[in-house]
């Protein structure tokens, strides 16, 4: 039997997948506890809806992204931070980096802040943000002593 799956199902499917699987293992397990429907005319018909609904939010995201990497690539973050012999007491987080970009108007989830290493010594440093799978940008982040 053929079936769509509308839940992730671990090592058996992915949502909005299409697999054939044995007819019991499909109505005892699968449709009855809600991880896919019986793949019918009307059923794929929705499925492609969806996945079209899909395609069109990715590629929104995905402009957005680009558009934002072109603003973000200029920006410069400067922090003021205590250090002694050039070695800073302390680091900046990934936190502190998501705050100052947000206050300067740029709506970045610290998630998407990528550090290489920590931030634990005086001068300039790139950090990288992925705002997409495939638009990342870098930003240079300064650090200099009080």
């Amino acid at each position: 039997m053929k079936v769509i799956f509308i839940k992730d199902l671990k090592k058996q499917g992915r949502v909005n997948e299409v697999k054939e699987v044995s007819d019991g293992y499909a109505t005892n397990y699968l449709i009855k506890n809600g991880y896919a429907v019986k793949y019918t005319k009307t059923s794929s018909d929705i499925l492609n809806k969806d996945l079209k609904n899909i395609k069109i939010k990715e590629d929104n995201d995905l402009a957005k992204a680009k558009k934002l990497a072109e603003k973000l690539k200029d920006v410069s973050l400067k922090f003021d931070v205590k250090s002694n012999n050039g070695k800073v007491f302390g680091s900046v987080s990934s936190k502190q980096i998501c705050d100052e970009l947000n206050k300067i108007g740029y709506s970045i989830d610290k998630k998407m802040i990528k550090l290489d290493n920590s931030l634990n010594s005086l001068g300039v440093h790139n950090v990288c943000i992925n705002l997409h799978k495939s638009v990342s940008c870098d930003i240079s982040v300064m650090l200099v002593e009080k």
